[in-house]
């Protein structure tokens, strides 16, 4: 795998400076009397790629839509490029384990959705070459421009998805379990692919997942939460080089990270 990367600035900040800090979030549902979370700060860097991992109900899914501005806080805020984010932004990318593709739309027109939703269907039909253009860089040549959604595999559809995350040229890309619903040979090639994407665009990216190879294989960091309610009991570093390739997976150096990985997370309660 060949990446062409700039060595220290990316879309104008330098690689290492912070560009996304939540500080102190946490979250209460109070009709349920559910504590979600527990008060979490971290940062995330230019062009860094973390991943959190946790037990089902720790917050994880929570803190990523209040990252995404989808939810509000009980607490705290988080900031993007030194503003606040308090709704939804054109320079936050979102995806999610299912791809939500529209059945009637093709994949281009898919693709130009958030376009055609914030601009008008005019701007975003100018934007269809871009559109193109993202989905041949995925593997999507020119004979899947025009397919529908019930044409395509779920790697195929995670695909188009990822190119609709994309299309706005979002500072941040964030993720939640994007290919949780696919096998492992798809889920395999499907993270070669998103770190191929990531790199290529030197991407500030985080990213939810309940796999700890996963989590190994595509963090820079891999930051452990614990049990409801969520807070990070750990954040670990991956000292390996990129791009990673599937072979790593085999290494006593990856399998090291996993162990530890998997400690913290035995000890928090997720068994």
């Amino acid at each position: 795998m060949t990446v062409q990367r700039h060595p220290d600035t990316v879309g104008g900040f330098r690689r290492g400076d912070e560009m996304l800090r939540v500080e102190g979030i946490a979250k209460t549902f109070e009709a349920r009397g559910v504590r979600a979370l527990d008060p979490v700060d971290f940062s995330v860097a230019n062009g860094e790629f973390i991943t959190v991992i946790g037990p089902s109900g720790c917050g994880k899914s929570t803190l990523l839509k209040i990252m995404a501005g989808l939810m509000p806080p009980t607490e705290g805020a988080v900031m993007l490029n030194g503003s606040p984010v308090t709704g939804p932004r054109e320079d936050i990318g979102i995806m999610f384990q299912q791809a939500t593709l529209l059945p009637w739309r093709t994949a281009t027109e898919n693709v130009i959705l958030p376009i055609e939703i914030r601009n008008g269907s005019k701007v975003a039909k100018e934007q269809e070459g871009r559109a193109n253009e993202l989905l041949d860089s995925v593997e999507l040549k020119e004979d899947f421009h025009g397919v529908y959604p019930h044409e395509l595999s779920g790697g195929m559809a995670q695909r188009v998805a990822i190119c609709r995350m994309l299309v706005t040229e979002p500072s941040v890309l964030l993720l939640d379990e994007p290919f949780g619903a696919l096998d492992e040979l798809t889920r395999d090639y499907m993270n070669e692919e998103l770190q191929r994407i990531c790199m290529e665009r030197d991407a500030t990216s985080f990213m939810v997942t309940h796999s700890i190879p996963e989590a190994v294989f595509l963090g820079d960091k891999v930051m452990v939460m614990s049990a409801r309610p969520g807070r990070i009991a750990e954040v670990i570093d991956v000292d390996l080089p990129r791009p990673r390739t599937l072979d790593m997976t085999t290494r006593e150096e990856f399998g090291q990270i996993v162990r530890r990985v998997r400690k913290q997370l035995d000890v928090g309660g997720m068994g």
